[in-house]
């Protein structure tokens, strides 16, 4: 199987899981967008790797148009049944790494909780700069790895066996290293942790059987600590 196929057999899995979980968490992450950064209300927004349309929803009320895609069918498929209300928000099969799109169509894209998914996460962000205006957002969410190398690297185990399509969780250098890469300009950074519960975190990845019981023994314990990036860049260039 390759890490592909992984990606797509864990979501076409769990897709019902993680469309309750984008409704439970819909309110949250609309007011985390808004505090995070301004915009005019005007904007034609990507959200490269949408799931289950999270980031779309939370920007959809805050721009003119935002575009959402994903390679798994079944998890646009849930997006699609939460977007009845959301009549500027459109839903289309897309990879993160090679999007459909000119240069420079957006004046925002961005990505949520995405690229540890990725083999490749450094092509997604440059695809994110590409299909940006000059002037323009990009916005990265992610989970960010301990800055202690042997720290990631049980994270990394962690997550792995609770979930076949991760690949690994980036630490905060590695992904401004990615930024300066693409001449990004970061205009603000923060971190946000949060408390994960480990059993109902494996019911979520559809974690079951032998996989499950590795997973909890490299867990060790019964929560842990998660910390996620959030970082505002704008592409230069001077707006057309």
């Amino acid at each position: 199987m390759t890490e592909t196929d992984a990606v797509r057999q864990r979501f076409a899995v769990t897709a019902a899981r993680l469309g309750r979980l984008t409704d439970e968490r819909a309110d949250a992450l609309r007011e985390r967008g808004r505090s995070f950064g301004p915009l005019t209300g005007d904007e034609r927004a990507l959200d490269s790797g949408t799931g289950t349309g999270a980031l779309a929803f939370a920007l959809s009320g805050m721009v003119r148009e935002v575009v959402a895609v994903d390679v798994i069918p079944e998890l646009l498929d849930e997006a699609r049944k939460r977007s009845a209300d959301k009549a500027n928000v459109e839903f289309r099969d897309g990879d993160a790494t090679a999007l459909p799109f000119a240069d420079g169509e957006f004046d925002l894209a961005g990505s949520l909780r995405t690229l540890h998914h990725l083999p490749r996460p450094e092509l997604a962000v440059a695809e994110l700069v590409r299909v940006t205006r000059p002037g323009g957002i990009v916005l990265v969410v992610d989970q960010v790895a301990p800055i202690d190398p042997l720290a990631a690297l049980a994270l990394d185990r962690f997550e792995r066996a609770r979930d076949p399509s991760h690949t690994r969780v980036l630490p905060d250098t590695d992904l401004r290293g990615l930024f300066d890469a693409n001449d990004l300009v970061l205009r603000r950074a923060e971190f946000e942790t949060h408390r994960r519960e480990v059993e109902p975190y494996l019911d979520l990845a559809g974690c079951e059987g032998d996989a499950r019981a590795r997973a909890r023994a490299l867990a060790g314990g019964d929560s842990y600590t998660a910390t996620i990036g959030w970082y505002l860049l704008v592409k230069p260039g001077l707006a057309p």
